[in-house]
């Protein structure tokens, strides 16, 4: 894997001054073009063998380009608050927007690579974190993130010589670290580990590039060359007229409709019973939110449903019975200027409670499979990947140990007629029917099919929906609290 890069490639310092002066414009021009094009973010991951020139790499890098355009983020160990989260969350916090470049010197590969070359990790573990590792980047490439994943290696004479040359001078000794030199004494280990993880992860979407780091000139020139020819292509398809897919998105049908209309949607609850429940299962919800257990939870609550379906109404019970400094609830709508910059999950990554908190989601990540897939909001190719893109997204929150609770909430299209109407002709409800309510209601067929799909799609496992018949709202609050401190309940 690493042979080619421990020949010992160089650059004379004469052809080094005759060619930058040139590389340097044009670099710095494709930055300008990317900038102003907004056509893809670039985030280029720098990893490789200590001492192997990563970061005075991207240090020259810096001074030839515009450094405002440009993030460099050193990943280290991961702090409590991102210990807090999914091992993903705090890589999802730095990805550049479009039209910038971030430089990520280690990347999300150093832990899992790290973890394994100590045997801290068995082999099955690690095949698990690189073909996550894989999908993510799927995904990220396909959201229009460019990724560019540099190697940086030396032989292990090399390797031995640089470290000893630097901790030799002292204005450079302390670049040398304790965890280099026991790095350097695994370092059979570890190239062998490091091989495997790129050989695993070297996709079509986002290969590796082993760089020999012996020589700075030839290094630098390698990196900035590869960077020139990845954003410069990336921008000749951008300007290319888009034209209709060869082949039409066509996923198996699984009925999930008939899911949706088998929901019994007589239920009710009495009066005089409703209060009594509710305070019952509000009590518990208390109870359990101050469990000694709970500290460890992170907690996160999805409410979807028709228009008028009684969401609101279902979350102000929910968080009744919660401290306020526990829970944060998101209201999510049109993405703003800033959310359309980055991969679409990125805005509900950044909303993920610590432990020990709560985050209710009001609508969510499944408004790719609903809204805009029913009103074209995005291509057809775009909604039919998202449902394994967020079974992904979900089996990540679960294996950290969030208790992850799903709402649909669903009413007939004539009690969604009838609220609609009560809406206009009250005064403090008035605010709450829009012109788009009423517009998104003649398209209800097309949402119940979208429904369908996303519930026999997405109830997985480990994270079911809870299918809720808000016909009656007060049995749809009481089941609603019911079913969250079971699973609460369940968890602790």
């Amino acid at each position: 894997m690493f042979e080619a890069a421990e020949t010992g490639h160089t650059i004379d310092e004469r052809t080094f001054e005759r060619d930058l002066p040139a590389l340097r414009e044009a670099l710095v021009n494709a930055q300008y073009d990317l900038s102003e094009s907004r056509t893809c973010a670039v985030a280029i991951l720098v990893n490789g063998v200590d001492g192997a020139g990563k970061g005075e790499t991207v240090n020259l890098l810096n001074t030839w380009m515009d450094p405002r355009y440009i993030r460099v983020h050193g990943i280290g160990p991961a702090t409590e608050e991102e210990r807090q989260r999914p091992d993903l969350w705090r890589f999802w916090r730095i990805l550049p927007p479009r039209g910038r470049i971030s430089f990520l010197i280690g990347s999300w590969y150093t832990q899992p690579i790290l973890e394994r070359a100590y045997g801290r990790s068995g082999r099955g573990e690690f095949e698990r974190n690189l073909r996550e590792l894989n999908r993510f980047e799927k995904m990220l490439s396909d959201e229009g993130v460019l990724l560019l994943k540099l190697w940086f290696h030396l032989s292990k004479k090399r390797q031995r010589a640089r470290l000893e040359g630097l901790s030799a001078e002292r204005e450079t000794r302390w670049r040398v670290t304790k965890a280099d030199w026991q790095h350097f004494r695994m370092y059979d280990r570890f190239v062998r580990v490091c091989g495997e993880a790129l050989r695993e992860t070297s996709t079509a979407e986002a290969p590796w590039l082993v760089v020999d780091g012996s020589d700075w000139r030839y290094r630098s020139m390698t990196v900035a060359r590869t960077m020139l020819e990845a954003i410069r292509g990336r921008l000749k398809v951008a300007r290319r007229p888009p034209s209709a897919p060869r082949y039409p998105v066509l996923l198996p049908a699984l009925d999930g409709e008939e899911i949706i209309e088998r929901l019994d949607l007589t239920r009710t609850l009495a009066k005089k019973d409703y209060q009594r429940r509710l305070e019952r299962q509000q009590g518990r919800l208390a109870v359990l939110t101050r469990h000694k257990g709970f500290r460890r939870l992170p907690v996160v609550v999805v409410f979807e449903g028709f228009d008028a379906a009684g969401k609101g109404s279902a979350i102000r019970r929910v968080t009744e019975a919660l401290d306020a400094r526990l829970y944060t609830i998101v209201p999510i709508s049109a993405p703003s200027e800033e959310e359309r910059a980055q991969p679409y999950l990125w805005r509900f990554w950044r909303h993920l409670p610590r432990r020990g908190a709560v985050t209710v989601f009001d609508r969510s990540w499944y408004g790719r499979v609903l809204v805009e897939r029913v009103e074209g909001l995005c291509t057809p190719s775009d909604w039919a990947r998202a449902y394994g893109e967020i079974n992904d997204f979900e089996e990540q929150l679960v294996a950290h140990g969030t208790v992850l609770v799903k709402f649909w909430l669903h009413v007939s299209a004539d009690e969604q007629l009838r609220r609609f109407k009560e809406r206009q002709t009250t005064s403090f409800k008035r605010f709450k029917i829009t012109r788009e309510d009423w517009r998104n209601r003649e398209k209800r067929p097309a949402y119940e099919a979208a429904v369908g799909d996303m519930v026999a799609r997405t109830s997985t496992e480990i994270a079911p929906w809870t299918l809720v018949a808000a016909e009656d709202k007060p049995f749809a609050r009481v089941k609603v609290l019911k079913t969250l401190c079971d699973r609460l309940e369940a968890a602790l």
